[in-house]
């Protein structure tokens, strides 16, 4: 059984930055595509960003280009999402999943391309 946790939402002013982490249970993390989601209150649930088994390859929505960063430790079976100057219109909750398409970048931005979710952490960004 596969279970991803996230933690570091909270509130901030716009302008700041968090990191949420994502930590995944199970030996076979390394063999994943890991996505980022985010869903604001009445919106439907939105791709941020993922990144492929080994780091080298991430796609991410063009509202969070130059902003967010994602980034993995296989090591550690966890994977991050650094987000700079945050805005008010990134407040959401974020949820991290796993794809098992790790061959197909173009399925990554597809909410049922992903097989696991996390519970989401929340973020807020004042303005």
């Amino acid at each position: 059984q596969v279970q991803l946790v996230e933690s570091g939402g909270g509130l901030v002013q716009a302008g700041g930055s968090l990191r949420l982490s994502c930590a995944a249970s199970g030996r076979t993390f390394n063999d994943y595509v890991m996505g980022w989601f985010r869903q604001a209150p009445g919106k439907e649930r939105e791709f941020v960003a993922a990144i492929n088994w080994s780091g080298g390859s991430t796609v991410y929505v063009d509202s969070v280009k130059g902003r967010f960063t994602i980034s993995r430790d296989n090591a550690k079976n966890t994977v991050y999402l650094q987000m700079n100057n945050l805005r008010p219109d990134d407040t959401a909750v974020y949820y991290c999943a796993r794809s098992p398409y790790s061959s197909y970048s173009f399925l990554w931005k597809i909410a049922r391309n992903y097989d696991y979710w996390g519970q989401g952490t929340q973020v807020t960004v004042s303005s």
